[in-house]
């Protein structure tokens, strides 16, 4: 029997506040299940959840979400509006664009765009 992804899970400091920034991205109702437990459910996505751990972030994510939004560019101005922090510069190759961003607790994301948008 193989597995399936049930949901993705991001240690944070305060998953109430983490949860309304991607709703804002991804789309979907914030659901606080408790202090220490926030998900939503993206449409067309898997489950987004969010758990309160003590430590904080101390290096680079070693698995990150790519988003393809369509636009680059708007997508992360949007996302820079909402709290996130652009790290570097938009990145333009062969195989497309993509900007990485960091949400407001550090944790790494990239807006992609396949072909070069």
């Amino acid at each position: 029997m193989r597995a399936r992804i049930d949901e993705i899970v991001f240690d944070c400091h305060d998953p109430a506040r983490l949860v309304r920034f991607w709703a804002a991205l991804l789309g979907g109702e914030p659901v606080d299940r408790s202090a220490e437990w926030s998900y939503i459910d993206p449409p067309g996505s898997v489950r987004i959840a969010f758990q309160r751990v003590p430590e904080g972030k101390v290096a680079k994510n070693r698995i990150h979400l790519d988003l393809d939004a369509g636009d680059v560019d708007g997508a992360a101005e949007r996302a820079v509006a909402l709290g996130a922090v652009r790290l570097g510069p938009l990145t333009t190759d062969d195989h497309g664009r993509f900007q990485v961003l960091t949400d407001p607790e550090g944790n790494e994301f990239c807006f992609v765009a396949p072909g070069g948008e």
